[in-house]
């Protein structure tokens, strides 16, 4: 693939440089702590993240700390403390997120080459919203995220960016024609598939009940968490002290509809999907209104992310970033494209029928 990078020896014998988190060893890590006044012990554990580096930290009084650090390239500095703004006004209206500690007077640090914050380390686990169908767990988060957004509209974003078809559609599909990273096999199948699906998220999907179509330029937008999937919410049983869900991660917080929040919750077949999005809705209308008119985004919101994740997956690819060569090693072989022709031919299909309703 053009522009990938590699720690081996290439063809020619030539050695590409080494990605820049080769340099963030767990030396680096603990002196990035010491650097805000938090002395390790020494015991680090890596946490799940392929975009971020983030590591739990157990400091010399036995609390834990968690310090990630940001993707050089990625975010801009304003962006980043954008991020940490929301988190902390969200914080600040008692909304249930993890945000980052204020240290030497800020949230954003610099160290031997990266930028990093440091978040209290809060337990819980991963909601089962699809296994166990707790319908009061998903009213629970649906109010969850009504907290949220009724923050996220009190302002915009200056920094962030917004969700819309240029950036997460017609850009990361030009990306990847541009540099060659589709399976030539595939290439001419994909486009087309994909150059269908943006035209009718540009159209605009119909609507059940409205006349006329109702698309991403017509709904309202508000500051989002981006990225709410159910392993981006911790959960933890109720008790007398609390409990329930809380936010963690909002790396992709960015500009949108409210249902970019809500139907990445939603999982199964159609009837499933339905009885889920109505608990949510319930739980969301107890605290903010909803315009039903944006279940018509869902697939279209669907149909952006696969374009969009197919590019990210490649640019980090191409990077050479050793993370993703490890756990996608089936990402940009023949049979991955020729399963995204499918998926996209799909989503076609999906954006032509009636919208979930609930």
């Amino acid at each position: 693939m053009p522009g990938m990078h590699s720690p081996f020896p290439d063809a020619t014998g030539n050695t590409a440089a080494p990605h820049p988190y080769s340099l963030l060893t767990p030396d680096v890590v603990l002196d990035a702590l010491a650097r805000v006044g938090l002395h390790g012990d020494g015991r680090l554990m890596a946490l799940s993240s392929y975009e971020n580096r983030v590591y739990q930290a157990v400091l010399e009084d036995g609390q834990r700390v968690v310090a990630k650090f940001y993707r050089p390239g990625r975010w801009s500095r304003a962006q980043i403390l954008e991020e940490h703004a929301f988190a902390q006004e969200l914080h600040a209206a008692e909304v249930p997120v993890v945000a980052p500690l204020v240290l030497d007077g800020g949230t954003l640090h610099a160290h031997a080459g990266f930028e990093f914050s440091v978040s209290p380390w809060r337990g819980g686990r991963q909601p089962e919203l699809q296994e166990d169908q707790d319908w009061e767990m998903l009213e629970w988060i649906g109010r969850f995220i009504a907290r949220l957004h009724n923050v996220g509209a009190a302002r915009p974003f200056d920094h962030r960016p917004a969700l819309d078809l240029q950036r997460f559609g017609r850009a990361p599909r030009d990306w990847l024609l541009e540099h060659g990273a589709v399976a030539p096999e595939h290439a001419g199948a994909w486009r087309a598939a994909c150059d269908e699906a943006l035209e009718l998220i540009a159209r605009g999907p119909s609507s059940t009940g409205v006349s006329g179509t109702f698309g991403l330029q017509n709904a309202a937008l508000l500051r989002l968490h981006g990225d709410c999937h159910p392993g981006n919410i911790l959960w933890t049983p109720p008790d007398e002290t609390g409990g329930g869900p809380h936010f963690v991660d909002l790396d992709d917080a960015c500009t949108g509809p409210a249902v970019q929040d809500l139907w990445m919750l939603l999982s199964g077949e159609r009837r499933e999907r339905t009885l889920q999005l109505s608990a949510l809705l319930e739980g969301y209308e107890q605290l903010r209104p909803f315009d039903r008119r944006e279940l018509a985004l869902i697939e279209p919101l669907r149909t952006l992310r696969l374009i969009h994740y197919s590019a990210w997956l490649a640019r980090r690819v191409a990077g050479g970033d050793p993370i993703f060569a490890v756990n996608f090693p089936w990402f940009g072989t023949p049979d991955y494209w020729a399963g995204q022709v499918v998926l996209l031919q799909d989503q076609v299909e999906a954006m032509q029928e009636e919208p979930l309703a609930a």
